[in-house]
């Protein structure tokens, strides 16, 4: 049967994409394609209070897991509770909720190898037609983007007493700094459910997985938390943007074939976080009153590029926290920002930020050589080379 759209990718942006349809018009056919076996992978998404207008948030509720009235980053100089609310949605959510209204429009084991604007064929040979198609099959690459990465591996702990945290600890940075900047990343889901993650702001994405299990393992018995027992692992290189070229970016693959997600370039450029954007897509094809490729073409570059202009700011610091400063001493950007107001901080997150916050983040002596931080800021090239390695998404 002709589907009125197929989604090729079953992460969170197509996800998002076909529940928003099938609950605001029903009557259109969706199709979702995803490689493995399940819809989401094995990832926690996480977005703050203001990343989302309300009526987002009220659609949004149900995939929530996990949502707290305040979060805290912790620095060698700065410790800091800031008053915004952090929520987080986990593969497991999105499966049972999205998965579940879907049913049998989305299609497991089914990898694309060949998509155009109107046709999707499968490994095994399959050919399948539609009206229009979303390519959502997430890492867009370095072909065109100059990339740093936050890279981690977490863990879902369950412990054998109650943790004392009191919300999320966003950055504990008070960690020995190894591999660029490094920080912990901690959930606190129950009281005695954690999710913590080792991550690191490096300029390659490869895991040393084990090394890392372990570094969770020391901070966690540093917290002086006893571990019964590890429910799940999540791990991933999220894409930090320095530079790039979006129109080649987007002058590559399949012509004329609407994009979702990362492979659209659609996150955040300097946290990676990828949930608001595919929020607004999602809502943007939905309310959208035509499904046909060409029409979801022009909507998506447009998102893209309007998601590109906003980032111009947030590329320009990302290469002064990466050029600027060395691997080792990065964390004191960080923790230089996390002295600035609190509703500057999440409009800085939400991706909103004013001119008068440019002009604020970028006042008074940098924490960097001031040198180093003008030629980062004007430059452009490619960092440093660096080893390949296994790239994923969260």
């Amino acid at each position: 049967m002709r589907s009125d759209v197929i989604l090729v990718g079953g992460g969170l942006a197509n996800s998002l994409i076909a529940w928003r349809l099938l609950t605001r018009r029903p009557e259109v056919r969706v199709l979702v394609l995803e490689r493995e076996e399940h819809l989401g992978g094995c990832h926690t998404w996480s977005f703050h209070q203001e990343d989302l207008t309300p009526e987002q948030h009220a659609w949004m509720d149900p995939l929530v897991v996990g949502q707290w009235g305040e979060h805290e980053v912790r620095f060698p100089v700065v410790r800091r509770r800031l008053p915004s609310g952090y929520s987080s949605v986990t593969s497991e959510r999105l499966r049972k909720v999205i998965g579940g209204a879907l049913g049998p429009r989305v299609r497991p084991n089914a990898e694309a190898t060949r998509i155009t604007p109107h046709e999707v064929t499968l490994a095994d040979g399959t050919r399948l037609a539609a009206g229009g198609v979303i390519d959502g099959r997430g890492d867009p690459g370095d072909r065109h983007l100059v990339l740093g990465f936050q890279k981690f591996v977490g863990l879902t702990l369950e412990l054998e007493a109650d943790h004392a945290l009191e919300g999320p600890i966003l950055m504990d940075a008070t960690v020995p700094q190894v591999d660029g900047f490094r920080f912990v990343y901690t959930l606190p889901f129950t009281r005695r459910r954690v999710l913590v993650e080792d991550t690191r702001y490096a300029d390659g994405p490869a895991l040393d997985v084990d090394a890392m299990r372990r570094d969770i393992e020391t901070y966690a018995r540093g917290q002086g938390w006893r571990v019964a027992g590890v429910e799940s692992e999540e791990r991933g290189a999220l894409p930090i943007v320095l530079s790039g070229d979006l129109e080649g970016l987007w002058a590559d693959g399949s012509p004329g074939v609407a994009r979702s997600g990362l492979r659209a370039a659609l996150f955040h450029p300097t946290t990676g976080y990828s949930l608001p954007e595919a929020v607004r897509l999602a809502e943007a094809v939905a309310e959208s009153g035509d499904l046909g490729s060409p029409a979801l073409y022009a909507l998506t570059r447009r998102h893209s590029r309007e998601a590109w202009g906003r980032g111009r700011f947030y590329r320009l610091l990302n290469r002064m926290l990466y050029r600027a400063a060395e691997p080792g001493e990065r964390y004191r950007v960080l923790e230089h920002f996390y002295r600035l107001p609190a509703p500057l901080i999440a409009r800085f997150y939400a991706g909103r930020v004013t001119w008068a916050d440019r002009a604020r983040v970028l006042s008074g002596r940098p924490p960097v050589p001031v040198g180093r931080a003008i030629r980062a800021m004007l430059s452009g090239g490619r960092p440093r080379p660096t080893p390949s390695g296994p790239r994923g998404r969260t």
